[in-house]
């Protein structure tokens, strides 16, 4: 299958409603943000999005270690 999901649709496989970790905490926060690209697959845009409006992201590094993770599922 060559379509791959946007790294949106794979954060909210993240969520939980007792998020005890960093990225579902990232997940739930994310899934309220209305202006967050959900089609987006690039790193480079979902990073310069993140760091200009996600008030609610601690840090960068939680960020680096979802994509890390959705480009381990998406094997590429």
């Amino acid at each position: 299958m060559s379509y791959r999901e946007s790294f949106y649709h794979y954060l909210m496989t993240q969520c939980s409603a007792d998020a005890k970790d960093d990225v579902a905490q990232f997940a739930n926060n994310a899934q309220n943000d209305q202006t967050f690209p959900k089609q987006e697959q690039s790193y480079e845009e979902l990073s310069n999005y993140l760091e200009l409006n996600a008030g609610y992201l601690p840090n960068m590094s939680i960020f680096d270690e979802a994509y890390q993770m959705y480009r381990e599922k998406m094997s590429y």
